[in-house]
């Protein structure tokens, strides 16, 4: 597994120690199994944003901790110059970049995200967590599929939906598609 998968895997192991969640407890938080959750911890499994963004929401951590390792200090505004956000690719299909990384205390979580294509018979991979999200096509064409509905989003679209449903994504046409995510 790749070494920022590594790094976040260490990085939900040492918030668990710091503290004192036992497994079990935190495995519950992700709706997981004990034995799922101590593969994220052990770097050789993907780490999905929405189970992240679970143990942010419960722990009080911000998501771009967990997912980057730096604190945000910024309470009045940040800029994240073109190019210039923290980034994170947790597969060779899913690059997400933190727009607001060094701000703290932030109510949303803005990314750039950026979809490769893949094999036409590859599953989609579902996610789900609390809240909302907003998307927003800013090149190419993508799949989204919401709980059991595709949905084809072109560039220029967007939709705000209700992310606790299971959801993905696929870009089409075999050409990336980078999008604005804001997690809410």
């Amino acid at each position: 597994m790749n070494e920022q998968i590594q790094q976040i895997a260490a990085r939900l192991a040492g918030l668990r120690d710091a503290l004192e969640i036992a497994p079990e407890e935190m495995a519950k938080v992700c709706n997981l199994t004990t034995e799922q959750y101590l593969l994220l911890e052990s770097g050789t499994v993907d780490i999905s944003v929405s189970v992240l963004h679970q143990i942010s929401q419960a722990y009080g951590v911000e998501l771009t901790t967990l997912m980057f390792g730096d604190e945000p200090k910024m309470s009045t505004y940040f800029i994240t110059r073109k190019g210039k956000g923290v980034a994170v690719e947790r597969t060779k299909a899913y690059k997400y970049q933190s727009l607001a990384a060094g701000f703290a205390g932030r109510k949303a979580d803005p990314f750039l995200v950026t979809v490769h294509p893949k094999p036409e018979d590859e599953p989609m991979y579902l996610n789900s967590h609390p809240g909302q999200e907003y998307n927003m096509v800013l090149n190419g064409r993508l799949l989204l599929q919401i709980n059991g509905k595709d949905l084809i989003l072109e560039t220029g679209d967007s939709i705000y939906f209700n992310s606790e449903l299971p959801h993905g994504m696929k870009a089409l046409d075999g050409e990336k598609v980078n999008f604005l995510a804001v997690i809410l």
